[in-house]
């Protein structure tokens, strides 16, 4: 390709590479922090896909708020703990914190939701892709942005 079509489309090629890794999203830091009252969570519901087991936690203040038809507070942290053959594989933990959907551009925002991955030392786990997780939840707005929002519903 020595023609000057052929050096213009293998820029345009470049140029678009260059564009579509722009957009892959990678691990990053956000304000969610593990929260440091994880024994004092409510276990309100198990998922089990395959080999691998969920349980989900929250405080009794988002249940109660769920189940009066009320926003989830800000400051509340949901954790799914991710158990294989029986041991901590991982957490998921989402986080709601008032004005924090604004640090994401538009097409991001999970209200004021934010997610991070964590290892089972607790500290944060960079590999995992939380652009991943809103993307998915953004799905759910109509249930403030929760998969497990019917179960919260109809939890004792």
């Amino acid at each position: 390709m020595k023609t000057r079509s052929g050096r213009i489309l293998l820029s345009a090629l470049a140029c678009a590479a260059v564009s579509l890794a722009g957009w892959r999203a990678d691990a990053e830091s956000n304000r969610v922090t593990f929260p440091d009252n994880l024994d004092r969570l409510v276990h309100y519901t198990t998922v089990t896909r395959g080999n691998v087991t969920e349980h989900i936690l929250t405080s009794r203040e988002a249940i109660d708020a769920v189940k009066s038809g009320q926003p989830v507070p800000n400051g509340t942290h949901f954790v799914l703990v991710d158990y294989r053959d029986g041991a901590v594989f991982r957490y998921f933990v989402m986080e709601k914190g008032e004005g924090w959907g604004t640090d994401y551009d538009e097409r991001r925002r999970t209200g004021d939701w934010q997610f991070q991955w964590f290892n089972p030392d607790q500290t944060i786990n960079m590999n995992e892709n939380t652009a991943r997780c809103q993307s998915c939840h953004q799905g759910r707005e109509d249930s403030q942005y929760l998969y497990t929002f019917n179960d919260i519903s109809v939890f004792e």
